[in-house]
């Protein structure tokens, strides 16, 4: 069955990792889409891909800049009609640094792409929703970071809390309106992203991530996190908002202290 029949959806960050397999699971569920990104070629690409423009438009966009987010939404309104699904998904990583070498400026870019362009996509994506008194779905990438510290920069940990808060302010005012809002917030994933401050191999990153985790044997793809996001775009969630959902492997619920008493 195709959960998304009829929808349309736009998803910054949708040229590569989690937005790119987002964005072809959509559209295999029935959606119409928008691939919001500043990777040209890759985001061309892919809309070809899944149809060209009539079944997938590519935008260019840098979710900091809000004349590029308020130009996407209203691509999408303009080229499909409607907005049901706004998936903030465009991030950035810092290079680890102790508090005491990390520059405002790398801070606050970081924080820049996080949140100030998840809080744009949520701006510009309930400007359209809230009118049509239809309802609809905003859903953020956040982290596990988002709830443990340690586990990322300072910058990416900070966002990405700031990030949970946005999320429940938006799901309290927006729920009047039939408007749902959620995070979904994933362990490491072999993202492009992510695999390029260590230069690794999916295989390598995969194992040192699955090394970390708590649920051993399974490496987290990108994938399951599509999955996720789908579950939340979905009708099969009709009444979720306010949520944070953790695709983590049960990581950010452990104390990996009481794993070294065990093995005593």
């Amino acid at each position: 069955m195709q959960r998304l029949e009829g929808k349309v959806a736009l998803i910054t960050g949708g040229a590569s990792g989690i937005g790119e397999c987002t964005a072809r699971l959509f559209h295999a569920h029935g959606a119409k889409l928008v691939i919001a990104d500043i990777q040209d070629d890759l985001g061309k690409s892919i809309s070809d891909q899944l149809g060209g423009p009539s079944e997938c438009l590519y935008m260019h966009c840098d979710v900091t800049s809000e004349p590029d987010v308020e130009q996407a939404v209203d691509a999408a309104v303009s080229a499909f009609g409607t907005l049901d699904i706004m998936y903030n998904n465009a991030g950035r990583i810092d290079v680890p640094k102790p508090i005491t070498e990390t520059s405002q400026n790398d801070f606050e870019r970081v924080v820049s792409t996080n949140l100030t362009g998840a809080f744009l996509g949520t701006k510009h994506a309930a400007r359209v929703m809230v009118p049509r008194a239809r309802g609809g779905c905003i859903v953020s990438t956040a982290s596990v970071c988002a709830v443990v510290g340690g586990t990322g920069t300072h910058a990416y940990t900070a966002s990405k809390h700031a990030l949970l808060g946005l999320m429940k302010s938006a799901a309290f005012e927006l729920g009047r309106h039939g408007i749902r809002v959620n995070l979904v917030s994933p362990y490491a994933v072999a993202t492009p992203l992510a695999k390029g401050f260590g230069n690794l191999s999916d295989e390598e990153f995969d194992g040192f991530a699955m090394g970390c985790g708590n649920l051993k044997g399974v490496a987290l793809k990108a994938e399951d996190v599509a999955r996720a996001v789908l579950y939340l775009a979905s009708d099969d969630a009709k009444y979720v908002s306010g949520h944070n959902l953790l695709v983590d492997g049960g990581f950010s619920v452990v104390n990996p202290s009481l794993s070294v008493v065990e093995q005593k």
